[in-house]
C-alpha cells in the first residue's frame, strides 16, 4: 500500500507540475497574442493612413488626366520594399506579394476616382 501511496504522491506532484507548466504556457501564449493583436491594430491604422494619402493621389491624377497606374514607380517601390524586408529579416517575396495586393487596390481606387471625375 505504501508503494501505491508513493505512486499517488508522485503522480499528484507530476500533475501539479504539468498544471503549473500549462498555466505558464497559457500565460505566455496570451501575452504573445496580445502583442499580435496590438500589432494588427497598428497595421490596420497604418494602412488606413496610407489609403488616405493614395486617395489624394488618385484625385490629383484624375484632375490632371494622369493614368491610375504608374508602373515605373510601382517597380521602384517593390524593389525598395524588398530591400526593407531583407534588412528586417522578413521574406522579401512575402513583402512583394503584400505590396502588389495593396498596389492593385490603390489602382482600383484610382480608376474609380477617375471615372467619377
Amino acid at each position: 500500500m505504501t508503494t501505491s501511496h508513493t505512486s499517488d504522491a508522485n503522480g499528484a506532484g507530476a500533475t501539479d507540475a504539468a498544471n503549473a507548466t500549462d498555466a505558464a504556457v497559457r500565460a505566455e501564449l496570451s501575452r504573445l497574442r496580445d502583442s499580435i493583436d496590438n500589432i494588427d491594430a497598428a497595421v490596420v491604422h497604418m494602412l488606413a493612413e496610407r489609403f488616405k494619402c493614395t486617395q489624394q493621389v488618385g484625385h490629383l491624377k484624375a484632375n490632371h488626366h494622369l493614368p491610375p497606374a504608374d508602373p515605373a514607380r510601382e517597380s521602384r517601390q517593390i524593389a525598395r520594399l524588398r530591400e526593407l524586408a531583407e534588412s528586417a529579416k522578413l521574406d522579401p517575396a512575402f513583402a512583394e506579394k503584400l505590396l502588389n495586393f495593396i498596389i492593385a487596390e490603390v489602382i482600383r481606387h484610382h480608376e474609380t476616382i477617375a471615372k467619377s471625375s
